[in-house]
């Protein structure tokens, strides 16, 4: 079974049992897709690795307007962006810890042969790639810097 089709069952039987919230998050999950397969140049089914990225992007989406509704005092607001973004992070995979994330760049950088912070655009392709669902963009980055600035 596909995540979208997945997402199209929970979304079946959260309607039922009326979760308002939560069937509200995967709407968004479901539209997002949709809108995903509708690009110049997408093919009807989605990859993987494009779901992921689409699940990643709302659940950032999500977590940055829970930031700016708790700097503007609406804390409502910010404790339903969070339950969402809680609702959209189930179907990513398993998220790496940062050791695992520091293993994971150390090999990384063995293989691609980096000698400095000079090799960070050979390191983050890789890492990106071999990494993409597991851990944020924004971690890998710190990592690969730390480590490479360390050679």
């Amino acid at each position: 079974m596909s995540l979208y089709e997945k997402i199209e069952n929970d979304i079946k039987a959260a309607m039922l049992a009326k979760e308002k919230e939560k069937l509200e998050a995967l709407r968004a999950i479901k539209a997002a897709f949709l809108l995903a397969k509708t690009e110049k140049g997408a093919s009807e089914t989605l990859s993987e690795d494009t779901e992921l990225k689409v699940i990643q992007k709302l659940v950032k989406q999500r977590k940055e307007s829970a930031e700016l509704y708790r700097n503007g005092g609406r804390n409502e607001l910010a404790d339903s962006e969070m339950f969402q973004a809680e609702v959209i992070s189930q179907y990513l995979p398993a998220q790496l810890s940062e050791a695992e994330i520091e293993a994971e760049v150390r090999k990384i950088v063995e293989a691609v042969g980096a000698k400095g912070p000079q090799d960070m655009g050979k390191v983050m392709g890789t890492a990106n790639k071999q990494l993409s669902g597991k851990a944020e963009s924004r971690v890998i980055a710190q990592k690969v810097k730390e480590i490479l600035a360390s050679l």
